[in-house]
């Protein structure tokens, strides 16, 4: 059986503990290296555990996973994914390959940022469509036009932040900031920035961009958002990080 499991975004200990049995009696346990950062490192996660595991980079996943899937055809596989396995289409098209290549597989849900930006006190039925920033945004009209459709709808706007971990590369508040006032955003328009959400040391700061662009929030990851129109509860909790 192949065990796609969300381990959070924390550190070693937010794994839910149906997922951390199966970490423990499974033959094997990979943990995918790409697609985000944990405030914990895989030494942390090996010691919690009591297992040895073997760090996957994306090429490896989409390119020549052929041999964990034949070893889950007989034994238990466990693939720990940062955050929850079903928010990335990589962890998606992983799971219909495995269907496709007649491979048991089950999912063990995580903590995903797209629930953990509750904690801001914005309503999570309230947010949009959700907007990526790529590192070479240039010529991307794309996210913007995305955030504008959220916008006239009133409704908030979180912005995923470009990240490569393996070159220990993210993609800032200030940078993905930039990105929106080149495209038309106003300096004095609200937003929240947030730091390494659902963490021990979790930062949110609230307000204008031209302050929030002056704020330090300290290591990676990153994620931004633009509220749309507010209830009256949200006003009162985004008052909080101010």
């Amino acid at each position: 059986m192949l065990y796609l499991i969300g381990i959070g975004l924390g550190n070693e200990k937010d794994i839910s503990f149906k997922g951390f049995r199966i970490v423990k009696k499974a033959k094997t346990v990979y943990l995918e290296n790409y697609t985000s950062k944990m405030s914990c490192s895989k030494h942390d996660l090996e010691r919690f555990y009591g297992r040895e595991i073997i760090d996957v980079d994306r090429d490896f996943v989409e390119n020549r996973i052929g041999s964990v899937f034949e070893t889950a055809k007989n034994e238990d596989v466990a693939f720990l994914v940062m955050g929850d396995v079903h928010s990335a289409t990589t962890h998606i098209d992983l799971f219909l390959r495995a269907k496709k290549d007649n491979v048991p597989v089950k999912t063990i849900s995580g903590v995903s940022i797209l629930s953990a930006v509750g904690v801001t006190g914005l309503s999570l039925y309230n947010f949009g469509r959700t907007v990526s920033i790529p590192f070479d945004n240039k010529d991307v009209k794309s996210s913007y036009e995305k955030f504008k459709v959220n916008k006239e709808n009133g409704m908030h706007t979180l912005f995923l932040l470009d990240l490569n971990p393996k070159e220990n590369k993210f993609m800032s508040i200030n940078e993905g900031l930039e990105y929106l006032k080149k495209n038309g955003i106003e300096d004095d328009e609200l937003v929240v920035g947030c730091a390494r959400i659902g963490s021990d040391n979790q930062v949110i700061k609230y307000g204008k961009v031209k302050d929030i662009m002056e704020f330090d929030f300290g290591e990676a990851p990153y994620c931004l958002i633009v509220p749309g129109k507010l209830h009256f509860k949200e006003e009162e909790a985004l008052e909080l990080w101010k």
